[in-house]
């Protein structure tokens, strides 16, 4: 064949080629896409879960018995005694040792020993003797000589003119004061306190008159604490600092807290938290101090922007059980919009060529794939490039698998898969003039799909806790005297919802919570 004719051949097939080209262009557009018609979807309403925060707060006995040692330690007083010899003078005055605090079950028990003297003189001139009980103060503030002030006896000065004689005599005993604590619905606490005061036998002889004074004493001494002790009672009774306490702390966890964004391009998300009620577990009591239990349920969501949420503050506390250990429960529904799952997917997928071996007729190259929601399921549709590798032309064609499947929370590797994966059967069409050959590429498709259609939820799990771990942390700003432990030990996804635009992964974080009293404030 001559040189010209083998030039011809060759234009000819260019022009056929190109033709063919063209044709199929126009007979099968790049891309075929029948894509399945979907379900119509609810949008997902707004969600709150329940969240709760239970702190114990322990206060130590130390704390208890610095509080006790700040009353005064002198008690003094003037005994009127009708027996008593016409000019005669008596007084007494008792210092007690330091409190000991100890604990039970049963209540709180605060002691300390009583030593003293009692003094008395005859007085043979001048006006006789008339006075009463001058009383210090050995328990607490809210009455004159109380926990902040001054105590002690009075002394009531008279003109002497006739020299006195006077005896003298050792004083000693003890004093209990017990208190069994009682939680009231009105924020208050009854702290139902009892005292009791003993007394050892006493005499003293004067103008020739021997008297024994433990028993007139004993009743006036108790007289004077128990007078003490009512104020003192009454005074913790009526405080409002438990409420007060309350009142500052839901305030603060009454708030949005800042989530971040669930992804590039996502906008910054909320958690919005509302207490809606509080209670608490009566006092417990033992050797280590008092352990007063307080908790707050709580509704919890998220918010595409920071809000202002009202939380009214219960005017009564619910009484329940006693609760053994402090705990923070806090549910987060974290919303994610379908394009960001689609980007994660993607990123993933796109490039995949199967067969992996190429050792088939064909080769198919994922190019791009995009989710959308129908009832139950997610439909993946994927763009393809397929190549047919057996014959001399090597035709390629794109087309847009549609393959369905359902989503499935894999709890314990905290991942999103895709489950029940089926090509739609329009689908099967959708390589056009490729026929068999391609359509061989769907079977692998499923299965690449089924392998690799997985979203890795431990970042927006782990963006979560540490926005939670943060506001926590606020609880443990330290204060004189308060020490705050709290700490989210876990976070887990417990569930998935999801609606045409958004998919809903309800995730939980789980922490303890406590707190110890090592200085209670003045008051």
């Amino acid at each position: 064949m001559s040189r010209r004719n083998i030039v011809i051949a060759a234009l000819i097939v260019v022009v056929a080629l190109a033709g063919a080209a063209a044709a199929m262009k126009w007979l099968w557009p790049s891309v075929i896409d029948r894509r399945p018609k979907l379900a119509e979807m609810t949008p997902l309403a707004p969600v709150t879960r329940s969240s709760r925060i239970v702190l114990p707060a322990m206060i130590t006995m130390t704390a208890i018995r610095d509080l006790m040692e700040r009353a005064p330690r002198d008690l003094s007083g003037k005994p009127e005694m009708p027996l008593a010899p016409p000019g005669a003078e008596i007084s007494w005055s008792f210092a007690r040792s330091a409190f000991a605090v100890s604990g039970r079950p049963e209540g709180l028990t605060v002691s300390a020993s009583l030593s003293g003297s009692l003094r008395a003189g005859g007085q043979t001139g001048g006006p006789g003797f008339g006075g009463g009980l001058l009383p210090g103060n050995l328990f607490g503030s809210g009455f004159p000589g109380g926990l902040f002030g001054g105590g002690g006896g009075q002394t009531q000065g008279q003109n002497r003119t006739d020299a006195a004689s006077e005896q003298g005599a050792q004083l000693s005993g003890n004093v209990v004061l017990t208190a069994r604590p009682n939680l009231l619905p009105e924020w208050r606490v009854q702290p139902n306190l009892v005292a009791q005061v003993s007394i050892a036998d006493a005499t003293i002889s004067i103008m020739g008159m021997k008297l024994t004074l433990s028993n007139e004493l004993k009743p006036m001494v108790e007289r004077t604490i128990n007078e003490q002790v009512a104020s003192l009672q009454e005074r913790l009774g009526s405080s409002s600092l438990i409420e007060q306490s309350a009142r500052q702390q839901w305030a603060q966890m009454c708030r949005a807290i800042p989530l971040g964004a669930a992804g590039p391009g996502a906008p910054n998300l909320w958690l919005e938290v509302r207490p809606t009620r509080a209670f608490a577990a009566q006092p417990s009591i033992d050797q280590s101090g008092v352990v007063l239990t307080f908790g707050v349920q709580a509704e919890t969501r998220i918010v595409p922007s920071e809000t202002k949420p009202d939380c009214p503050f219960p005017s009564q506390l619910d009484l329940v059980r006693q609760m053994e250990r402090g705990e923070v429960s806090i549910a987060v529904p974290m919303d994610i919009p379908f394009t960001e799952i689609s980007r994660l997917l993607e990123a993933q997928l796109k490039g995949k060529t199967f067969p992996e071996d190429r050792s088939g007729s064909f080769t198919a190259t994922i190019e791009g794939i995009n989710l959308a929601a129908s009832g139950d399921r997610l439909l993946m549709s994927v763009r393809v490039r397929a190549n047919e590798t057996k014959s001399w032309f090597g035709f390629g064609a794109e087309a847009m698998i549609h393959v369905w499947g359902r989503p499935s929370l894999d709890r314990g590797r905290q991942v999103l898969r895709m489950e029940n994966i089926s090509a739609d059967i329009e689908s099967e069409a959708a390589f056009g003039l490729l026929g068999a050959a391609a359509k061989a590429a769907v079977p692998y498709l499923e299965r690449t799909l089924a392998e690799n259609s997985t979203v890795d939820l431990r970042p927006l799990a782990d963006n979560a806790r540490r926005s939670i771990e943060a506001a926590v942390a606020d609880f443990q700003r330290s204060t004189p005297g308060v020490r705050v432990d709290a700490s989210v030990n876990d976070m887990r996804l417990a569930g998935i919802e999801f609606d045409s635009k958004t998919l809903r992964v309800i995730g939980e974080a789980e922490g303890t919570a406590r707190v110890v009293v090592t200085e209670l404030p003045a008051q």
